[in-house]
């Protein structure tokens, strides 16, 4: 299958790399940046480099992978929807405000599949959502430096470099987390989607100074099953918003497409 990405950051950049090492049934043949010249330079080792190629053009691939900042999410994932492809969305966050892409996915015959990212336990989630669930939480903390520039921040007015011990700066829903906080709620909305949806997703933002990782810890109680995650990430040197783990997830996303044995939901 041919594969595209949009973006070349700290996911798109370490998933081309790892695409143009070889991985059976996967070739990299397109990628869209911002910056063409950093892009042409990024690439220009690779073994077979992939063409640099507007948005629009992305759709010559069958999978688009969308590793960009959210302000450019609907175009890339427009894109991919009206040719029928499929979309791997890294800005899960910027999918939930929306939902109408997925109505749109329906009618062309595109799909939309979301990797796990830097999350865990999205397959005992998906299965406990077969059943009844009374709630599902999310708590994640992050060194300040991870949680700067967001919108919500800015709206009220908080900065979180001035931290000195670990404070909660938002409490809510995953809809308006994802709002306020859209360059660090993709576990969130990965979350609220492989469960109860965002509307009852309650969300725990904390600026902590005294921690080193991105800490996600989840808690689901359900009829048939209490679970209770905590995963912690190495942030990226590039971007401290996302955790070294997500290209890995994405490129494991991708090799399930193509695998004859898959494990997992």
């Amino acid at each position: 299958m041919k594969v595209a990405i949009a973006g070349l950051g700290a996911i798109g950049l370490k998933l081309a790399q790892a695409l143009d090492k070889g991985v059976p049934g996967l070739e990299l043949v397109a990628v869209a940046a911002r910056d063409h010249a950093k892009a042409a330079s990024n690439i220009s080792g690779f073994r077979a480099p992939p063409r640099i190629v507007p948005i629009a053009d992305l759709a010559q691939a069958d999978i688009i992978v969308e590793a960009a900042p959210a302000a450019v999410f609907e175009a890339i994932a427009r894109t991919a929807i009206a040719a029928g492809k499929i979309l791997v969305p890294s800005s899960v966050g910027a999918l939930l405000p929306r939902m109408h892409l997925v109505e749109e996915a329906r009618r062309t015959g595109a799909r939309i599949i979301v990797p796990t990212g830097a999350l865990l336990g999205l397959d005992a989630v998906r299965a406990a959502a077969e059943g009844n669930v009374s709630s599902v939480t999310i708590e994640t903390r992050k060194p300040p430096a991870g949680l700067a520039g967001a919108p919500y921040l800015a709206q009220h007015g908080i900065d979180v470099m001035q931290i000195a011990k670990a404070t909660r700066v938002f409490k809510g829903n995953a809809f308006d987390a994802a709002a306020g906080f859209p360059a660090n709620v993709n576990v969130a909305a990965a979350l609220a989607l492989a469960g109860i949806g965002p509307a009852r997703t309650m969300v725990e933002i904390w600026a902590d100074p005294g921690v080193s990782r991105n800490t996600h810890t989840i808690r689901v109680e359900a009829d048939e099953v209490r679970l209770a995650m905590t995963i912690e990430n190495v942030p990226s040197r590039e971007n401290p918003r996302t955790g070294l783990i997500t290209p890995l997830s994405v490129l494991a996303c991708l090799k399930g497409l193509v695998a004859t044995l898959k494990v997992g939901t």
